[in-house]
């Protein structure tokens, strides 16, 4: 895993599927298929990605469990949506981050939960605090997001699995481009 940081980010294109979700098994399906689809959707408009594919979670229940993802692949500039493919941007401004180095879920290796407790208190501890609005049961993100640096399909090795936690700091949206 590597240190916390803090860094400022450009807005960025992406396109993406959102999901509503109630369940684990259905935030399995929702990735395995949003993923695939995606990129045979970019192919097909000759649009190349931009970055690393990621799940931008919109809320999450008092639970800490998901209830709306989007799941995207940035593109290098705005590209129109089309059928259950929206076009969509994450906002520019200052973002707390941190690449974890290992499996996604474990029971024996730090996974992507101490992940992101881990970040969370690096945010804690610097007395800032996260871009989102509270629910009825839970909390909207502007930006919460899980990027997938390692093609899990080409590297059989959960230890060797980067995925970036990013979270838009309150305050600091800004209007770089």
């Amino acid at each position: 895993m590597t240190q916390p940081q803090i860094e400022s980010r450009h807005q960025q294109p992406y396109v993406g599927i959102r999901a509503a979700i109630a369940t684990m098994a259905q935030f399995r399906q929702a990735a395995d298929s949003a993923f695939p689809e995606l990129f045979r959707w970019l192919g097909m408009q000759g649009v190349e990605p931009a970055g690393s594919p990621f799940i931008r979670y919109i809320e999450i229940s008092s639970a800490d469990e998901p209830r709306e993802i989007e799941l995207g692949v940035p593109v290098g500039a705005p590209t129109p949506g089309s059928g259950g493919i929206r076009s969509g941007s994450l906002p520019a401004g200052r973002y707390a981050t941190l690449v974890h180095v290992g499996p996604y879920a474990s029971a024996e290796a730090p996974d992507l939960a101490s992940a992101r407790a881990r970040l969370l208190r690096f945010i804690d501890e610097r007395m800032l605090d996260v871009e989102c609005t509270p629910t009825a049961d839970g909390s909207r993100y502007d930006a919460c997001l899980e990027s997938y640096l390692t093609n899990a399909r080409l590297e059989p090795d959960p230890s060797r699995w980067r995925t970036e936690l990013a979270y838009l700091l309150a305050g600091a949206v800004s209007q770089a481009t």
